[in-house]
């Protein structure tokens, strides 16, 4: 039987736990009701507790509050989607509940699971029943009670787990949703199969073997992925300081390193500190944390070089070749950069979430400072959210989420940066240009929240993308492939030809009186496809004003704007 558990035993069950999420989460993903491509519940999860998990590979915390205290803040700089915010906080209250102990028993852990559940539904504005919070809750009711009768950990989180699955079947009919489609909830069995591999991880099983695509990648750049050019902070440096005072404030320290550099992580317990920083100046980082300690160890990594290698199809060079490599001197100074969070130059900034560069374009058009890339498929993290806001030149920095899966992350950068960050609740890209159209920067910044959330109420939009998987829903029997078109975020009709749905759309328009009409056609659409579709809103709108435009975005043929 196992009584209590340490830091490192707690990092090993939320490993184990990461891997399990990763290994079912397109069994996960099968269970969001709506068929079109999203950026679906077990991916989500997986990406944020992944998150975590890079995080916690990369040291032995000894402690279990600082096992929990890196798992919570790596989760939420790491939150993809309402799921994956959920989930950092359920964990964000476990980290606050241990805070101060070394080490922790099932009835303390019982407390703590019941701390991420309060903290979870004190940050939802709305909780709804049938959901992750419900499952969440009675599971660590259930647990609270278990550790009463027995304390030991196997008991405890079999029985929330019991419970927890018993309240996952009835979330089906909780939610008229889901009791349609007849599923459950998805974010629920997400988590309970969180908590399955945390509690196989204190049985001693096997972690999941998983296929090298299916891995979280650790936390390292992807140099595929982008351009040398690209690469604004060159050195990847990381670095241990043993502590002279164990209650040091490293609030300073950390300011200092978000001015010269970026990605920034600082891990610490009672005698030790780690960091992380993309820098261009990786020497001042290393003199300026020795004011707080004795510098233990340290590593530092060209990443551009390392692109350059990868690009020309060589083996990226790391610190893990310096016996099989020869150090070579780089001449000349480095380029200054701009600071990691940028100082305010004027009152306010713009943020838009859009994929897509003509939709960038429109963006930039209508004054947003910066694009985060991303939306309905891939919903950005709060972390990639939170570097683009520093970025912006401004005190307060506007932030236009264009989805409704992406605004909690979103909020979640509110009081992780010095920037008054303010979170427009648009849900689509329609409703985004809209509130960018509304912007007046004479009014204070809750009377421009409010000018620029009411004009988005007189904006219909409708989508036509493509069914991701086979489903029967809200009367549709639907099959992988179908052409499907949306209205207000609603399955209006299916079609296995796409010009059937146009005109279908047009016609709802015309209904609605439409007096602008908007087509951004996607990457997938060709001119001439363009042109035929503005043909079919010209036809059935001929009092509307009509504008097509060159969207590029992936998944979604047509986004249309109708007011």
């Amino acid at each position: 039987m196992i009584q209590t558990i340490d830091g490192i035993q707690f990092k090993q069950m939320v490993l184990h736990g990461a891997a399990a999420i990763t290994l079912h989460k397109q069994q996960i993903n099968n269970l969001n009701v709506f068929p079109v491509p999203d950026g679906d519940t077990g991916t989500n999860m997986s990406l944020t507790i992944g998150a975590a998990a890079d995080e916690l590979r990369k040291g032995a915390p000894e402690s279990v509050a600082q096992a929990a205290s890196i798992t919570a803040g790596a989760l939420l700089r790491g939150a993809r989607g309402n799921s994956g915010v959920i989930l950092s906080l359920l964990f964000r209250g476990i980290s606050k509940c241990l805070k101060g102990h070394a080490a922790a028993d099932g009835p303390l852990f019982a407390r703590a699971m019941q701390e991420g559940v309060a903290a979870a539904y004190g940050a939802v504005m709305k909780p709804a029943e049938g959901t992750v919070l419900t499952v969440s809750r009675l599971a660590s009711k259930r647990a609270v009670e278990a550790a009463e009768e027995n304390g030991d950990f196997d008991y405890i989180l079999s029985e929330a787990i019991r419970v927890g699955h018993e309240v996952l079947a009835q979330t089906t009919d909780m939610n008229p949703v889901l009791k349609k489609a007849g599923v459950v909830d998805a974010g629920g069995q997400g988590y309970l199969v969180i908590l399955e591999g945390m509690l196989s991880e204190l049985r001693g099983e096997p972690m999941p073997e998983l296929e090298e695509e299916g891995r979280q990648k650790q936390a390292k750049a992807d140099f595929n992925a982008f351009s040398v050019e690209e690469i604004t902070f060159a050195f990847d440096t990381v670095f241990i300081v043993r502590k002279d005072d164990p209650e040091v404030n490293l609030t300073p320290l950390r300011k200092y390193l978000n001015s010269i550099g970026d990605s920034l992580v600082i891990g610490e317990d009672d005698e030790a500190f780690k960091v992380h920083v993309h820098t261009n100046i990786p020497g001042a980082a290393l003199t300026e944390a020795q004011k707080y300690g004795t510098l233990e160890l340290a590593k530092i990594e060209n990443m551009r070089t390392q692109a350059e290698d990868v690009a020309a199809g060589r083996k990226a060079q790391s610190v893990d070749d310096l016996e099989q490599v020869e150090e070579e001197l780089e001449s000349g100074e480095p380029q200054p950069e701009e600071p990691a969070i940028a100082p305010p130059e004027k009152k306010y900034g713009f943020l838009s979430v859009c994929a897509g560069d003509g939709l960038a374009a429109v963006f930039r058009d209508l004054g947003a400072d910066g694009i985060i890339s991303g939306g309905q498929t891939m919903n950005p993290s709060t972390e990639s959210i939170l570097q683009e806001v520093n970025k912006v030149p401004a005190e307060v920095v506007f932030v236009l989420p264009n989805n409704k899966n992406i605004i909690m992350a979103a909020q979640q950068c509110q009081g992780l940066t010095p920037k008054q960050v303010v979170v427009v609740p648009t849900t689509t890209i329609p409703q985004g240009v809209t509130a960018m159209m509304n912007v007046d920067t004479e009014l204070g910044p809750d009377e421009l929240l409010s000018a620029m959330s009411q004009a988005v109420t007189g904006v219909s939009t409708a989508q036509i993308t493509y069914a991701a998987r086979n489903s029967d829903f809200d009367g549709f029997t639907i099959n992988e492939g179908d052409y499907l078109a949306l209205l207000d975020g609603k399955l209006f009709a299916t079609d296995r030809d796409i010009g059937v749905l146009l005109e279908k759309l047009a016609a709802a328009a015309a209904e609605r009186g439409a007096e602008f009409v908007t087509l951004f056609y996607g990457e997938d659409v060709s001119e001439e496809q363009a042109d035929a579709a503005e043909a079919v809103f010209n036809r059935k709108c001929p009092e509307a004003e009509l504008s097509m435009l060159p969207g590029g975005q992936p998944v979604y043929y047509y986004i249309i704007s109708i007011e």
